[in-house]
């Protein structure tokens, strides 16, 4: 038997943590005022400093991002026929089942992985009432053609910005573009608070119903004035939040450091192609994903292999399709030719590992398996 020790797996990514120091700190005041929901303190502060943060007026804090689009749907009165991605995790298809709306699969575009506007009103039938994209690995939609639509059909947008937190586009804050904006604070997420999301308002009034709608739709203590949920983030939770967006743009510019090794040493290889972060004014690094197109000697789910086979665990987002599971196999739209870009990017894209603490050593152990397996040179060559 070999002495030699595997090294450790490298995951696709590794949630980042606050100081426990603050978090601690911040979690005293809690056991001191035992107040631990229901809009307490330090929940009032997140709401405050994160609006600030993300340049937004109003925002309103949730128990995590599936939540946030539930009741951002919810908010709107939809009904019908609601057009989204088949390119996305299944949660931003199964809010819309959950309130009893139907997707309508469109196909997206292939450098932002975003709804393609030309499939969208392709789409559009009389029982259409709204459109869900997604703002895809933190890339922006093409937000004003997805308005032009919206507008000349009298439709509601509602973005699924899961990935976009803190990406900014041509006019400010990526969050301020349709009806609503949802955001994800899961564990993998540039932000996080363990588990928590956001819906992005555009007004007072909107926020003060999302608001009643989180907490069972209680107006006061004897009326209730809408079908509620209970999604209010806790305490602790919020702490966590307080504690990590001091360190934010340093975790930012770390995931950048990480974006721009892989472009450096990963450039020239055939059939690899790598993403364009320019498509932001300010982007976020949420991802990296590739390309391993017919042009390259293996297909990317023979790349997978080979990474894996080097303890390197890569994700393949998103695969399958979400109308390729099989509660969306019966939707009327769920035929890859109406789609037929997101379906070959599910064949071919590749996320590799991204997050603050990834090393220089690791980031060279990736870039070199990559190579060997798209070369078939050694792994262990520099």
């Amino acid at each position: 038997m070999s002495d030699v020790t595997p090294p450790e797996p490298i995951y696709v990514t590794r949630p980042h943590l606050p100081p426990l120091a603050e978090v601690t700190r911040l979690l005293e005041g809690v056991w001191e005022r035992r107040i631990l929901t229901n809009g307490g303190p330090l929940h009032q502060q997140l709401e405050e400093e994160l609006a600030a943060y993300l340049g937004v007026e109003h925002l309103a804090l949730v128990a995590n991002g599936t939540l946030a689009l539930l009741i951002a749907l919810k908010a709107l009165r939809l009904q019908g026929e609601v057009i989204t991605t088949p390119f996305s995790f299944v949660a931003t298809s199964e809010a819309l089942s959950w309130n009893g709306l139907e997707p309508v699969f469109a196909d997206i575009d292939p450098h932002t992985y975003g709804l393609d506007p030309a499939s969208i009103e392709a789409c559009i039938t009389p029982r259409t009432t709204a459109i869900l994209p997604v703002h895809c690995y933190g890339f922006p939609c093409d937000v004003e053609a997805i308005q032009r639509i919206a507008d000349d059909y009298n439709l509601k947008v509602i973005y699924d910005a899961a990935h976009a937190f803190g990406v900014e586009c041509h006019c400010g804050s990526l969050l301020q573009h349709g009806d609503l904006s949802v955001l994800s604070f899961h564990a993998t997420k540039v932000f996080n608070t363990f588990e928590g999301g956001a819906i992005i308002c555009p007004d007072a009034k909107t926020k003060k119903r999302i608001d009643r709608l989180k907490n069972f739709g209680f107006v006061d203590e004897v009326t209730v004035a809408a079908n509620g949920i209970n999604a209010k983030m806790s305490e602790l939770h919020a702490a966590v939040g307080l504690a990590q967006l001091p360190g934010i743009d340093a975790a930012i510019a770390e995931r950048q450091r990480v974006a721009e090794a892989y472009r450096d040493q990963l450039t020239d290889l055939p059939g690899l192609l790598l993403p364009e972060f320019g498509q932001a004014q300010r982007a976020n690094y949420a991802y990296f994903p590739v390309r391993i197109t017919d042009q390259a000697p293996l297909d990317r789910d023979q790349l997978v292999e080979r990474l894996r086979a080097e303890g390197i665990v890569p994700r393949r987002y998103f695969h399958p399709l979400i109308p390729e599971f099989q509660y969306y196999r019966s939707n009327a739209s769920a035929d890859p030719k109406r789609y037929p870009v997101a379906a070959q990017m599910g064949r071919e894209v590749l996320c590799l590992p991204i997050y603050p603490e990834l090393s220089s050593a690791d980031l060279q152990r990736i870039c070199r398996a990559v190579r060997a397996a798209i070369t078939g040179s050694s792994p262990d060559q520099p």
